[in-house]
């Protein structure tokens, strides 16, 4: 039998859920079905340069919950833990383009990447200018060989930022140039406490010991780098965070943004606990808490775990972060 959830069909999943969250968005999001895309229905004019981003199923709200006004124009969703098919994506790009050009966001996932790029591709030979950002923040899958690290929660601060810009008026060129240098300054870590069970499954992506943690755990239940011992949350996050520090050369008065983000069935108790800790260990580096995004952001379905992101900061990316935005996961008036 499989694990018990609110479902139907697990086939029908993933539209259902995003027929769900159209009608609770009253009007501001708009659902295409033939391919499958998502787009704000928001009229934002004096935006001219159009934000795309998407991946698979599993990780709300990433993308679905950014879409609006600050933010993404559109988000391309896959089956669970499935890559978008390239029509899916030059569908969305051909859909909210305004003729200043259309910034892709990119999680770096094989499937995700080759499925961009040829959307990106049939784009361009119809008339659309194209600029893509590919995120790659995770640090545990940091490696010489193979497609590198992947792509996890500072998509969000990508996404935010870049939109901003967007909203902001600034050309293409800018916008994906900002996303670019975020993206070079985050690095993301994770650890899972359980393993995530696909819909319609009754087993888990991986099992764990009562006293064993999986460290630098992927998004997609993929298995960390090693297993450790269940420990405090103090040594939990210490090992998440200082590695984090140091591959981003961060030191006395520098800054940075701090996501620390569950990944899906990790409680706001905990969350907060973790948060305390990484603010904690960044004060004793004389390193500056500048912004902080704490919540379930980039999920790996039901997955009891969480990561750390930090964002090396400067004015200008507070400056954007601060902007307005007005998503259904993500929301405040300027800063």
């Amino acid at each position: 039998m499989s694990v018990k959830k609110f479902l139907n069909d697990p086939d029908d999943l993933v539209v259902e859920a995003l027929e769900g969250l159209v009608t609770a968005s009253a009007g501001r999001l708009r659902l295409h079905r033939d391919p499958l895309w998502l787009e704000s229905a928001a009229a934002d004019a004096d935006r001219r340069v159009t934000l795309v981003s998407g991946g698979g199923s599993g990780h709300e709200p990433l993308h679905s919950g950014f879409v609006g006004p600050g933010m993404l124009d559109a988000a391309v969703p896959g089956a669970v833990f499935a890559s978008p098919t390239a029509l899916q994506v030059v569908a969305a790009v051909r859909g909210v383009d305004r003729g200043a050009g259309v910034l892709l966001i990119v999680k770096n996932y094989t499937g995700d990447v080759l499925n961009f790029q040829i959307a990106a591709e049939i784009a361009a030979e119809e008339g659309i200018e194209v600029e893509t950002v590919l995120v790659d923040d995770d640090l545990a899958s940091e490696s010489d060989d193979g497609p590198g690290r992947r792509g996890t929660a500072a998509t969000v601060v990508v996404e935010k930022v870049c939109g901003a810009a967007a909203a902001r008026g600034l050309p293409l060129a800018e916008v994906a140039e900002l996303g670019r240098r975020v993206a070079a300054g985050a690095r993301s870590m994770a650890v899972a406490l359980e393993g995530a069970v696909h819909p319609g499954e009754d087993v888990r992506s991986f099992d764990l010991a009562a006293d064993e943690v999986e460290h630098g755990v992927g998004i997609h239940g993929e298995r960390g780098i090693d297993r450790r011992p269940m420990a405090g949350a103090h040594e939990l996050v210490g090992a998440l965070t200082e590695p984090l520090v140091a591959a981003l050369g961060l030191a006395e008065g520098d800054r940075a943004v701090v996501v620390v983000n569950g990944l899906g069935s990790t409680h706001l108790l905990e969350l907060y606990v973790v948060f305390r800790e990484v603010a904690a260990l960044l004060e004793a580096r004389g390193i500056g808490l500048a912004r902080s995004l704490v919540g379930p952001y980039v999920t790996a379905l039901d997955m009891a775990g969480a990561s750390v992101t930090l964002v090396r900061a400067d004015d200008e990316l507070l400056g954007l972060w601060d902007d307005a935005v007005t998503t259904t996961a993500l929301t405040w008036e300027t800063r």
